[in-house]
């Protein structure tokens, strides 16, 4: 990309307090973005070859959303974890095996988005951010969901394709889980947490493509108390639609809404 051409984008970021440069075979993060970290808000570089996050990246304390998709990332720095205003990030698409000791101080973050990594393990850090929403892990390489992840705030969090073949009943604990997509695991039945059914916020359940028939998750004990549970809770406005089953769907899927 020429000169010409990068100083017009970083004219109209200066503007809008958006940066958004994708596909256009980047190798480093842009140092000329240095001169705007006190303007964006938003910076989006998906789709290019960019291998190193600089530490300058710790110095746009007003950035909101930041998104590196389908790029070579094999680390994040800690600096990173310096932007206290961040909601959104994404960085789905990278080589990612591990997140910075820090990452728990990123206290805005709402949505975090880590599909396609190398991620082995559900991290940590995730535990202390008290206003994550959604966390999406797919299509890692992760094999067993740890007891720290009862601690996990997230709203919805999605586990499909990985290889995971146990999880903790400290999940049943999370106390704002509502979603959880485990499809394309390795799980046997018995390793899925009864619990889950019978004591948790859970109110969707995904587990198409592992190791056991879902016809036979619906002997479990507990499976009737969450369906009435989740009917009881359509008394309101949203009423008949808070419940649906889909009996096309449950011959290959489990879910529960």
């Amino acid at each position: 990309m020429g000169n010409s051409a990068l100083k017009a984008h970083l004219e109209t970021a200066q503007k809008t307090g958006v940066f958004q440069l994708t596909g256009k075979g980047l190798t480093e993060f842009p140092e000329d973005l240095q001169k705007l970290t006190s303007n964006l808000r938003t910076i989006d570089l998906s789709n290019n070859k960019i291998e190193l996050l600089p530490p300058l990246i710790g110095k746009f304390s007003f950035l909101k959303s930041l998104v590196l998709n389908n790029n070579k990332l094999t680390a994040l720095p800690e600096e990173l974890c310096k932007l206290k205003k961040l909601e959104t990030l994404h960085l789905n698409g990278n080589h990612l095996r591990q997140l910075p000791a820090a990452f728990g101080q990123l206290s805005a973050l709402k949505t975090l988005s880590l599909s396609g990594n190398q991620l082995r393990t559900v991290p940590t850090q995730l535990c202390g951010l008290r206003h994550l929403d959604v966390v999406d892990l797919s299509k890692n390489q992760i094999q067993n969901v740890p007891d720290t992840v009862g601690e996990l705030q997230a709203i919805e969090l999605n586990l499909n394709q990985n290889q995971i073949s146990q999880i903790s009943v400290q999940i049943s604990h999370c106390p704002r889980l509502k979603v959880l997509r485990l499809e394309e695991n390795c799980l046997e039945l018995s390793m899925l947490p009864q619990s889950i059914l019978s004591d948790s916020q859970i109110s969707l359940l995904a587990v198409e493509g592992n190791l056991f028939e879902i016809k036979k998750l619906r002997e479990l004990e507990g499976y009737d108390k969450l369906r009435e549970a989740k009917n009881r809770t359509g008394n309101g406005k949203e009423g008949k639609h808070s419940y649906i089953w889909n009996v096309q769907m449950l011959q290959s899927r489990f879910a529960l809404l």
